[in-house]
């Protein structure tokens, strides 16, 4: 997952077309209006810690409509929330202000593997090894 410093974000959207979409918004309407075609980032935002709404939006955005691109988390993001979002289908988050970059990158380091699927990986790790035994 990529991180991103609030000190360090670019107030210019840049050249990739992104779609902002509020914790309320119906994903499915969108997706039926042909909203999410094109799309290369889409931002999932987080109005305070508490409200996980873009948990479950990032999860319908990857597996009930396939979406590829950069999901971004955006507002009030934490560093102990990360690991989830990653798990959750997030692939870059720009961290509320005030929190410090290299503490969020030591969070990965601190949880490497899952024993349950993910939004990423659907397979629960067991049948990921059965998949692929390694050599001896």
């Amino acid at each position: 997952m990529k991180i991103i410093a609030n000190s360090a974000l670019q107030t210019s959207a840049g050249t990739q077309n992104t779609l902002k979409i509020a914790p309320d918004a119906d994903l499915g309407q969108l997706a039926a209006d042909g909203a999410l075609q094109g799309v290369d980032r889409i931002e999932l935002d987080f109005p305070k810690f508490t409200d996980g709404r873009a948990f479950s939006q990032a999860v319908l955005l990857r597996r009930r409509f396939g979406f590829a691109g950069d999901l971004r988390a955006t507002g009030d993001v934490l560093i102990d929330q990360l690991v989830q979002m990653a798990r959750s289908g997030f692939t870059s988050a720009v961290l509320a202000p005030g929190v410090d970059a290299a503490a969020a990158e030591r969070q990965f380091a601190r949880y490497s593997a899952f024993y349950q699927g993910d939004a990423l990986q659907p397979r629960p790790r067991f049948a990921r090894q059965d998949a692929a035994p390694e050599a001896a």
